[in-house]
């Protein structure tokens, strides 16, 4: 079971990661449904660093955090992207997305163990942040239905990605791994909250 996990973690590192180095926040040229959803949470290394951030701090906390806080996140994103696809004014989108980095990635760096209720409201309020984002960005030619399918969907393989790194902390040399990655992603929230990024 556990070699079945190791090789799904590598497979989505290795999609990620062959994706265009220009990724930006923008999803232009995504017209269609549901690839334009699926591949547009991989459009913002903004929105890459939290969802795997996610993964990797449920793998920490363990079960049940494990599996609870990578369902919560596309739940509530979902209700995000109705709000961005409604036009239902919510204001700072783009901090919110850049701090939700800076915190999940500063509590892996750190290792620190928030309760279960704590990390689950955590990741549900910046859930919609990263939400509202997709669906103000749904393409006027999308399926909304279908466009949404496909970007939770694509959450959830990324949340994968997250809970293989996460589970590397079962050796010494994995939590160094581990945490880095969580330092990695903090920094690249401050990269994208100072506009450096």
């Amino acid at each position: 079971m556990h070699n079945s996990y190791k090789k799904l973690g590598w497979i989505i590192t290795l999609f990620i990661f062959m994706q265009s180095a220009a990724w930006a926040h923008t999803g232009a040229g995504a017209i269609g449904g549901f690839m334009s959803g699926f591949t547009h949470p991989l459009y913002g290394w903004d929105h890459v660093a939290a969802m795997v951030a996610v993964g990797i701090l449920g793998a920490f906390l363990g079960r049940p955090a494990i599996w609870l806080l990578p369902v919560v996140f596309p739940v509530v994103m979902a209700l995000g992207g109705v709000l961005g696809i409604l036009g239902i004014p919510l204001p700072g989108i783009e901090p919110g997305i850049a701090i939700s980095s800076i915190v999940l990635g500063s509590l892996i760096v750190l290792a620190v163990r928030p309760p279960l209720w704590v990390a689950a409201v955590l990741v549900a309020s910046f859930a919609i942040f990263h939400g509202y984002a997709h669906g103000a960005e749904l393409p006027n030619a999308a399926n909304p239905l279908a466009y949404s399918a496909g970007f939770v969907i694509s959450t959830g393989l990324l949340h994968l990605c997250g809970i293989a790194i996460g589970e590397l902390i079962r050796w010494p040399w994995g939590k160094a791994v581990a945490r880095t990655v969580g330092g990695v992603i903090a920094l690249t929230g401050i990269g994208f909250l100072t506009g450096v990024l």
